[in-house]
């Protein structure tokens, strides 16, 4: 078991970004429930001993990092990268990506009612999405989908993570109305 635990730390090390769960299952000969039990194990050493990273998951890929709450430090001494800037419409953009995985370009101009063409190359770029592959629709065009980039940036192990939309319903002028804001107005006025 030992020996297994320094064979994950020492790949996800050397690797230094997510590894597939099948390639660690692949090359320890275990089975993927053994890969993430040890990887449990690992994890709880590392909060036991107040160690300063950890492995986390992302969708089916483990990758070793240093723990959030040492970012400040982190970033003082050595990030000198460029984040991410993300303006409203290129955040708007992007949950309508991560809602709604293998959307076309056009149907996220449909929602939004704008050209979308530099917000996607934007995104795109931060490697925040990626091509999902064409789909069957006349012109076969070029659906999206968020990436692993995505998930890490928003912390976030799985798009199931995401916070749940509220429910919405139109009125009688076809405008949306929100159930739970018409629950709270319904709730103040008593």
């Amino acid at each position: 078991m030992e020996e297994a635990k320094g064979i994950i730390e020492a790949i996800l090390f050397a690797v230094g970004k997510e590894v597939n769960i099948k390639d660690l299952a692949l090359t320890l000969e275990k089975s993927k429930q053994e890969i993430e039990d040890i990887i449990d194990m690992m994890n709880s050493e590392y909060e036991k001993e107040n160690r300063g990273i950890e492995i986390i998951k992302l969708e089916d890929s483990f990758e070793l990092t240093t723990k959030k709450k040492y970012y400040d430090y982190i970033y003082r001494l050595i990030d000198k990268r460029n984040k991410p800037k993300l303006s409203n419409a290129a955040l708007e953009t992007l949950s309508i990506i991560a809602y709604n995985p293998r959307i076309c370009k056009a149907e996220i101009e449909g929602i939004r009612g704008v050209n979308v063409d530099g917000t996607m190359y934007k995104l795109l770029e931060y490697g925040l999405i990626e091509e999902a592959g064409k789909l069957d629709l006349p012109g076969k065009p070029m659906s999206y989908k968020t990436t692993n980039e995505f998930l890490r940036l928003f912390g976030y192990k799985t798009l199931k993570d995401l916070p749940e939309l509220p429910r919405y319903k139109l009125d009688s002028n076809e405008q949306i109305v929100i159930d739970e804001l018409e629950e709270n107005t319904d709730e103040q006025t008593s």
